[in-house]
């Protein structure tokens, strides 16, 4: 049985930005959220790491859904019934996998019995040993890439756009212009919202896991994002990426993508495996 995880590490951010570096999963993540530019309501993103033994970990984003009731209540509420729903799973010796899609249906159950007409997206990703996994509900999205830019790992937005572009009718930069770009269709608190599970993929030596909400995929290409995080230390690329987005949001270049908004991000890395033998 693995070592029973520290408590849930949790990034509200509801009014000033927040942001912590911790080790997890065997490596270290940066994680960071903050309310839109001069927005003065409260930030509806909610960022958790759970850990789950030594070499493991649990990477959320939840992104509450903008223009619904309660948006942060809904996050929140979706991260901390999947970090309980995990907790119980992991005292009983549960795979992870099993336990990642039994703690979703929960968040879901939780949200729901809000009874506000709230929802949110919830993106997660897995750490264990070598081995990443994606888990997808609406439009926050994962990427795992190489230090030369590779993409390994790229999950699908649930939305029109998302769907186009995975179909190829559209292609990424047409998408971040699209009229539609900001409808989504599946979240956490409906009841008919469905998981997005990936493949596994194996995280080679300065691999670098994304996780981010819409606040950060809306404002910069797959390929900036890419550039600014797939090498160098990883507080100086969370730096350069929130900086590249801040500016594109309070800009009005219109050849650019623009929508302000609340932006979450956790950026992750195992060390070598000289270093950690795993």
């Amino acid at each position: 049985m693995p070592e029973m995880p520290q408590d849930l590490v949790l990034l509200d951010g509801a009014v000033e930005p927040d942001r912590q570096t911790i080790s997890a999963g065997g490596g270290t993540l940066v994680a960071f959220t903050t309310r839109a530019p001069d927005k003065t309501t409260e930030n509806e993103d909610t960022v958790g790491i759970i850990p789950w033994g030594p070499q493991a970990a649990v990477l959320v984003v939840a992104d509450g859904a903008g223009g619904l009731p309660a948006g942060k209540r809904a996050s929140l509420t979706a991260v901390t019934a999947l970090k309980d729903s995990l907790q119980v799973a992991l005292e009983k010796t549960t795979l992870l996998r099993t336990a990642v899609l039994n703690g979703i249906e929960a968040a879901n159950t939780a949200v729901r019995e809000l009874a506000n007409g709230s929802a949110t997206t919830l993106t997660v990703v897995t750490i264990e040993g070598r081995l990443a996994r994606s888990y997808q509900i609406g439009d926050s999205e994962a990427l795992v890439v190489g230090q030369r830019g590779l993409i390994k790992l790229q999950t699908t937005a649930h939305s029109p756009t998302g769907f186009a572009v995975e179909a190829g009718f559209l292609d990424q930069r047409e998408a971040l212009h699209h009229a539609d770009r900001h409808l989504v269709s599946n979240f956490i608190g409906t009841a008919d919202m469905t998981i997005d599970v990936g493949a596994s993929v194996e995280l080679a030596p300065r691999d670098t896991v994304i996780l981010a909400s819409d606040g950060l995929t809306d404002n910069l290409h797959v390929e900036e994002i890419v550039e600014l995080t797939r090498k160098g230390p990883l507080d100086t690329a969370v730096d350069a990426v929130l900086a590249k987005a801040q500016q594109r949001m309070t800009g009005s270049n219109a050849t650019q993508p623009s929508k302000p908004d609340d932006l979450s991000l956790i950026l992750f890395r195992k060390p070598p495996k000289a270093a950690s033998g795993k």
